[in-house]
Protein backbone atom coordinates (compact mmCIF):
# COMPACT_ATOMS: atom_id res chain seq x y z
CA UNK A 1 0.00 0.00 0.00
CA UNK A 2 1.11 3.33 -0.84
CA UNK A 3 0.87 6.77 1.47
CA UNK A 4 0.55 9.63 0.47
CA UNK A 5 1.45 12.72 3.16
CA UNK A 6 1.29 16.64 2.19
CA UNK A 7 3.37 18.67 3.85
CA UNK A 8 1.71 22.48 3.41
CA UNK A 9 3.09 25.90 3.27
CA UNK A 10 4.21 28.17 0.51
CA UNK A 11 5.69 25.31 -1.70
CA UNK A 12 3.42 22.33 -0.76
CA UNK A 13 4.75 19.04 -1.81
CA UNK A 14 3.89 15.25 -1.20
CA UNK A 15 5.99 12.41 0.71
CA UNK A 16 5.61 9.10 -1.02
CA UNK A 17 5.60 5.70 1.13
CA UNK A 18 5.46 2.35 0.06
CA UNK A 19 7.53 -0.58 -1.30
CA UNK A 20 9.08 0.48 -4.87
CA UNK A 21 8.09 4.35 -5.09
CA UNK A 22 11.48 4.78 -6.11
CA UNK A 23 10.29 4.08 -9.37
CA UNK A 24 8.06 6.97 -9.34
CA UNK A 25 11.44 9.38 -9.98
CA UNK A 26 10.13 8.91 -13.61
CA UNK A 27 7.47 10.54 -13.07
CA UNK A 28 8.28 13.95 -11.86
CA UNK A 29 9.70 15.66 -15.18
CA UNK A 30 6.02 15.40 -15.55
CA UNK A 31 4.98 17.22 -11.99
CA UNK A 32 7.00 18.16 -9.63
CA UNK A 33 10.22 18.88 -11.91
CA UNK A 34 8.69 20.02 -15.15
CA UNK A 35 10.64 22.10 -17.13
CA UNK A 36 13.63 20.50 -15.65
CA UNK A 37 16.38 19.59 -18.83
CA UNK A 38 18.95 18.33 -16.21
CA UNK A 39 19.54 16.38 -12.67
CA UNK A 40 22.91 15.90 -10.86
CA UNK A 41 21.97 12.70 -8.28
CA UNK A 42 23.95 13.27 -5.29
CA UNK A 43 24.77 9.99 -3.26
CA UNK A 44 27.26 8.20 -1.32
CA UNK A 45 29.37 4.98 -3.06
CA UNK A 46 27.30 2.66 -0.32
CA UNK A 47 24.13 2.99 -2.35
CA UNK A 48 25.89 3.40 -5.90
CA UNK A 49 23.23 0.77 -7.55
CA UNK A 50 20.31 2.63 -6.45
CA UNK A 51 21.91 5.75 -7.30
CA UNK A 52 22.44 4.52 -10.79
CA UNK A 53 18.57 3.37 -10.90
CA UNK A 54 17.49 7.07 -10.25
CA UNK A 55 19.84 8.13 -13.08
CA UNK A 56 18.51 5.66 -15.55
CA UNK A 57 15.11 6.54 -14.90
CA UNK A 58 15.50 10.33 -15.09
CA UNK A 59 17.43 9.50 -18.42
CA UNK A 60 14.84 7.46 -19.46
CA UNK A 61 12.16 10.42 -18.58
CA UNK A 62 14.15 12.94 -20.95
CA UNK A 63 16.61 14.05 -18.20
CA UNK A 64 20.04 14.65 -18.89
CA UNK A 65 21.23 13.01 -15.42
CA UNK A 66 24.83 12.30 -13.83
CA UNK A 67 25.76 10.37 -11.24
CA UNK A 68 28.05 12.71 -8.19
CA UNK A 69 29.36 10.68 -5.26
CA UNK A 70 30.20 12.61 -2.06
CA UNK A 71 31.80 10.88 1.20
CA UNK A 72 29.59 8.62 3.33
CA UNK A 73 28.03 10.31 6.36
CA UNK A 74 28.56 13.41 8.58
CA UNK A 75 32.58 13.20 6.44
CA UNK A 76 29.80 14.67 3.52
CA UNK A 77 28.53 17.39 5.02
CA UNK A 78 31.71 19.79 4.96
CA UNK A 79 31.90 23.46 2.88
CA UNK A 80 34.61 21.43 1.09
CA UNK A 81 32.14 18.77 -0.07
CA UNK A 82 29.97 21.29 -1.24
CA UNK A 83 31.94 23.43 -2.98
CA UNK A 84 32.79 20.72 -4.94
CA UNK A 85 29.52 19.72 -5.57
CA UNK A 86 28.83 23.68 -6.50
CA UNK A 87 31.71 22.91 -9.07
CA UNK A 88 30.01 20.22 -11.00
CA UNK A 89 27.11 22.18 -10.90
CA UNK A 90 28.38 24.24 -13.12
CA UNK A 91 30.47 22.21 -15.27
CA UNK A 92 26.98 20.45 -15.83
CA UNK A 93 26.04 23.90 -16.79
CA UNK A 94 22.89 23.66 -13.90
CA UNK A 95 20.25 26.39 -14.59
CA UNK A 96 17.64 27.54 -12.15
CA UNK A 97 14.70 25.08 -13.71
CA UNK A 98 17.57 21.93 -13.35
CA UNK A 99 17.55 19.89 -10.22
CA UNK A 100 19.48 17.78 -7.53
CA UNK A 101 17.98 14.68 -6.23
CA UNK A 102 19.64 12.99 -2.96
CA UNK A 103 19.81 9.33 -2.69
CA UNK A 104 20.87 8.09 0.37
CA UNK A 105 20.61 8.70 4.10
CA UNK A 106 20.01 11.64 6.16
CA UNK A 107 23.41 13.31 5.78
CA UNK A 108 23.12 13.38 2.10
CA UNK A 109 19.81 14.42 1.92
CA UNK A 110 20.99 17.41 4.47
CA UNK A 111 24.00 17.98 1.99
CA UNK A 112 22.15 17.68 -1.20
CA UNK A 113 19.63 19.92 0.15
CA UNK A 114 21.60 22.75 0.93
CA UNK A 115 23.81 22.47 -2.07
CA UNK A 116 20.16 23.10 -3.89
CA UNK A 117 19.29 25.63 -1.78
CA UNK A 118 22.49 27.75 -2.72
CA UNK A 119 23.08 27.22 -6.54
CA UNK A 120 21.26 30.23 -8.07
CA UNK A 121 20.00 30.98 -5.27
CA UNK A 122 17.49 27.82 -4.92
CA UNK A 123 16.83 24.87 -7.65
CA UNK A 124 14.66 22.01 -7.17
CA UNK A 125 15.59 19.07 -4.86
CA UNK A 126 14.30 15.77 -4.40
CA UNK A 127 15.30 13.06 -2.14
CA UNK A 128 15.12 9.58 -2.23
CA UNK A 129 16.08 8.66 1.50
CA UNK A 130 18.06 5.32 1.69
CA UNK A 131 17.78 5.21 6.02
CA UNK A 132 15.68 5.04 8.36
CA UNK A 133 16.42 8.15 9.86
CA UNK A 134 16.51 10.28 6.29
CA UNK A 135 12.63 8.68 5.82
CA UNK A 136 11.30 10.07 8.95
CA UNK A 137 13.50 13.24 9.67
CA UNK A 138 16.40 14.86 7.35
CA UNK A 139 14.28 14.03 3.90
CA UNK A 140 11.32 15.38 5.09
CA UNK A 141 10.81 19.33 6.25
CA UNK A 142 12.98 21.38 4.29
CA UNK A 143 16.26 21.89 6.66
CA UNK A 144 19.56 21.36 4.87
CA UNK A 145 22.82 21.89 6.19
CA UNK A 146 26.24 21.21 6.41
CA UNK A 147 28.13 21.29 9.67
CA UNK A 148 31.67 23.40 11.06
CA UNK A 149 33.91 22.97 13.62
CA UNK A 150 31.61 25.15 16.28
CA UNK A 151 29.08 22.34 15.86
CA UNK A 152 26.59 20.47 14.10
CA UNK A 153 24.22 21.94 10.54
CA UNK A 154 25.51 25.45 11.85
CA UNK A 155 25.14 26.58 8.36
CA UNK A 156 22.37 25.75 6.15
CA UNK A 157 19.17 27.09 4.76
CA UNK A 158 15.41 26.20 4.93
CA UNK A 159 14.61 25.28 0.91
CA UNK A 160 11.20 22.65 0.93
CA UNK A 161 11.81 19.88 -1.45
CA UNK A 162 9.43 19.39 -4.55
CA UNK A 163 8.97 15.66 -3.68
CA UNK A 164 10.28 12.54 -1.32
CA UNK A 165 10.04 8.95 -2.27
CA UNK A 166 10.36 6.64 0.72
CA UNK A 167 11.01 3.36 -0.81
CA UNK A 168 10.47 0.96 2.04
CA UNK A 169 11.66 -1.51 0.38
CA UNK A 170 15.81 -0.38 0.86
CA UNK A 171 15.29 -0.55 4.42
CA UNK A 172 15.94 -4.94 3.90
CA UNK A 173 19.37 -4.53 3.67
CA UNK A 174 19.78 -1.50 6.23
CA UNK A 175 22.32 -2.30 8.98
CA UNK A 176 20.34 -3.50 12.58
CA UNK A 177 22.38 -0.83 14.02
CA UNK A 178 21.40 1.85 11.95
CA UNK A 179 17.45 0.76 11.54
CA UNK A 180 17.49 1.46 15.60
CA UNK A 181 19.09 4.52 15.39
CA UNK A 182 16.10 5.48 13.45
CA UNK A 183 13.94 4.28 15.41
CA UNK A 184 15.07 7.16 17.53
CA UNK A 185 13.66 9.51 15.33
CA UNK A 186 10.29 7.61 15.20
CA UNK A 187 10.20 7.41 19.11
CA UNK A 188 10.82 10.71 19.77
CA UNK A 189 7.98 11.48 17.58
CA UNK A 190 5.74 9.68 19.58
CA UNK A 191 6.97 11.47 22.80
CA UNK A 192 5.91 14.81 21.76
CA UNK A 193 2.67 14.05 19.31
CA UNK A 194 1.50 10.89 18.68
CA UNK A 195 0.99 8.32 21.45
CA UNK A 196 -0.22 5.42 18.69
CA UNK A 197 3.56 5.49 18.39
CA UNK A 198 4.57 4.64 21.88
CA UNK A 199 1.90 1.83 21.60
CA UNK A 200 3.19 0.09 18.49
CA UNK A 201 6.81 0.16 19.72
CA UNK A 202 5.75 -1.32 23.24
CA UNK A 203 4.06 -4.01 21.16
CA UNK A 204 7.30 -5.14 18.73
CA UNK A 205 10.62 -2.85 19.73
CA UNK A 206 12.31 -3.80 17.13
CA UNK A 207 9.11 -1.30 14.98
CA UNK A 208 9.46 -4.58 12.14
CA UNK A 209 5.90 -5.45 12.61
CA UNK A 210 5.08 -2.20 11.76
CA UNK A 211 7.44 -0.21 9.79
CA UNK A 212 5.49 1.71 7.13
CA UNK A 213 2.94 2.69 10.01
CA UNK A 214 5.27 3.98 11.86
CA UNK A 215 7.20 6.01 8.94
CA UNK A 216 3.72 7.37 8.12
CA UNK A 217 3.03 8.46 11.61
CA UNK A 218 6.61 10.00 12.49
CA UNK A 219 6.14 11.76 8.87
CA UNK A 220 2.45 12.95 9.62
CA UNK A 221 3.70 14.55 12.97
CA UNK A 222 6.76 16.31 11.20
CA UNK A 223 4.53 17.22 8.13
CA UNK A 224 1.88 18.68 10.66
CA UNK A 225 4.68 20.63 12.23
CA UNK A 226 6.53 21.90 9.33
CA UNK A 227 3.58 23.02 7.20
CA UNK A 228 2.71 25.33 10.14
CA UNK A 229 6.20 26.74 10.83
CA UNK A 230 8.77 26.27 8.25
CA UNK A 231 11.21 28.59 9.92
CA UNK A 232 11.39 26.88 13.52
CA UNK A 233 10.08 30.02 15.18
CA UNK A 234 6.92 27.93 16.87
CA UNK A 235 5.75 24.56 16.95
CA UNK A 236 8.91 22.84 14.50
CA UNK A 237 10.97 23.67 17.40
CA UNK A 238 9.17 20.29 19.23
CA UNK A 239 10.73 18.42 16.96
CA UNK A 240 14.19 18.81 18.92
CA UNK A 241 13.04 17.34 22.05
CA UNK A 242 16.52 15.17 23.04
CA UNK A 243 18.29 16.97 20.44
CA UNK A 244 20.23 19.73 22.14
CA UNK A 245 22.52 17.22 24.45
CA UNK A 246 21.84 14.77 21.50
CA UNK A 247 24.11 16.89 18.97
CA UNK A 248 26.15 18.12 21.52
CA UNK A 249 27.21 14.32 22.36
CA UNK A 250 27.62 14.42 18.42
CA UNK A 251 30.35 17.09 18.17
CA UNK A 252 32.13 15.64 21.57
CA UNK A 253 32.74 12.74 19.72
CA UNK A 254 33.46 13.45 16.58
CA UNK A 255 30.73 12.41 14.85
CA UNK A 256 31.37 8.78 15.87
CA UNK A 257 28.02 8.36 17.01
CA UNK A 258 25.12 7.67 15.05
CA UNK A 259 22.86 10.24 15.03
CA UNK A 260 19.75 8.47 16.83
CA UNK A 261 21.73 6.66 19.31
CA UNK A 262 22.58 10.28 20.62
CA UNK A 263 19.42 11.52 20.60
CA UNK A 264 18.34 8.76 22.37
CA UNK A 265 20.41 9.59 25.35
CA UNK A 266 18.96 13.11 24.86
CA UNK A 267 15.60 12.08 25.46
CA UNK A 268 16.38 10.73 28.62
CA UNK A 269 17.91 13.84 29.42
CA UNK A 270 15.58 15.90 28.45
CA UNK A 271 12.87 13.88 30.28
CA UNK A 272 15.10 14.02 33.34
CA UNK A 273 15.29 17.66 33.21
CA UNK A 274 11.23 18.34 33.05
CA UNK A 275 11.43 16.03 36.27
CA UNK A 276 13.74 18.42 37.95
CA UNK A 277 11.63 21.57 36.87
CA UNK A 278 8.19 19.85 38.32
CA UNK A 279 6.75 19.75 34.46
CA UNK A 280 7.17 16.11 34.08
CA UNK A 281 6.13 13.23 36.14
CA UNK A 282 8.15 10.25 37.01
CA UNK A 283 6.53 7.89 35.94
CA UNK A 284 5.86 9.24 32.24
CA UNK A 285 9.77 9.80 32.40
CA UNK A 286 10.91 6.16 33.34
CA UNK A 287 8.41 5.64 30.46
CA UNK A 288 11.08 6.89 28.33
CA UNK A 289 13.84 5.24 29.87
CA UNK A 290 12.13 1.75 29.81
CA UNK A 291 11.04 1.39 26.03
CA UNK A 292 14.01 3.06 24.77
CA UNK A 293 16.08 -0.03 26.39
CA UNK A 294 13.80 -1.97 25.03
CA UNK A 295 14.21 -0.61 21.67
CA UNK A 296 17.75 -1.41 22.51
CA UNK A 297 18.92 2.53 22.09
CA UNK A 298 21.61 3.54 24.75
CA UNK A 299 20.29 5.83 27.55
CA UNK A 300 23.75 6.14 29.46
CA UNK A 301 26.72 7.92 27.77
CA UNK A 302 29.82 8.50 29.11
CA UNK A 303 31.33 12.39 28.89
CA UNK A 304 32.80 15.25 30.46
CA UNK A 305 29.90 17.39 31.04
CA UNK A 306 31.37 21.12 30.93
CA UNK A 307 32.61 19.60 27.11
CA UNK A 308 28.79 19.16 26.46
CA UNK A 309 27.11 21.84 27.87
CA UNK A 310 29.96 24.09 26.36
CA UNK A 311 28.26 22.87 22.99
CA UNK A 312 24.48 22.86 23.60
CA UNK A 313 25.63 26.82 23.70
CA UNK A 314 26.06 27.12 20.37
CA UNK A 315 23.40 25.04 19.73
CA UNK A 316 20.99 26.23 17.17
CA UNK A 317 18.64 26.44 19.65
CA UNK A 318 19.57 28.57 22.00
CA UNK A 319 18.90 32.58 22.14
CA UNK A 320 22.08 34.80 22.89
CA UNK A 321 23.72 33.19 26.09
CA UNK A 322 20.41 31.29 27.15
CA UNK A 323 20.53 27.47 27.10
CA UNK A 324 17.28 26.22 25.71
CA UNK A 325 15.37 23.06 26.07
CA UNK A 326 12.37 21.52 24.57
CA UNK A 327 10.45 19.30 27.30
CA UNK A 328 7.26 17.72 28.39
CA UNK A 329 4.66 18.85 30.04
CA UNK A 330 3.26 15.60 29.77
CA UNK A 331 3.28 12.55 26.72
CA UNK A 332 2.04 14.49 23.85
CA UNK A 333 2.64 17.71 25.27
CA UNK A 334 6.01 19.83 24.26
CA UNK A 335 7.13 22.96 25.80
CA UNK A 336 10.14 25.19 25.94
CA UNK A 337 12.44 25.49 29.01
CA UNK A 338 15.04 28.43 28.70
CA UNK A 339 17.72 29.15 31.15
CA UNK A 340 16.85 25.98 33.35
CA UNK A 341 18.63 25.85 36.98
CA UNK A 342 22.46 24.72 36.93
CA UNK A 343 20.83 22.19 40.20
CA UNK A 344 17.96 20.96 37.27
CA UNK A 345 21.00 20.36 34.57
CA UNK A 346 22.87 18.85 36.93
CA UNK A 347 20.20 16.04 37.98
CA UNK A 348 19.52 15.23 34.25
CA UNK A 349 23.08 14.89 33.83
CA UNK A 350 23.60 12.15 36.78
CA UNK A 351 20.55 10.28 34.93
CA UNK A 352 22.15 9.87 31.88
CA UNK A 353 26.11 10.25 33.24
CA UNK A 354 28.04 6.30 32.39
CA UNK A 355 29.95 5.63 35.79
CA UNK A 356 32.62 3.08 35.80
Amino acid sequence: MTARITVAGDRPYEVVIGAGVRAELALLPGTALAGATRAAVVHTASVAALAGEAVAALQTAGLAAEALVVPDGEAGKTAEVAAGLWAELGRLGHTRTDAVVGVGGGAVTDLAGFVAATWLRGVRVVHVPTSLLGMVDAAVGGKTGINTAAGKNLVGAFHPPAAVLVDTEVLDGLPPADFRAGLAEVVKCGFIADGAILDLLAADPTGRSATPELIGRAVQVKADAVGEDLHDTGRREFLNYGHTLGHAIEKAEDFGWRHGDAVAVGLVFAAELGVAAGRLSRAEADRHRELLVAMGLPVRYAGDFATLRSAMAVDKKARGSSLRFVVLDGLGSPGILTDPDEAWLRAAWAAVEETS
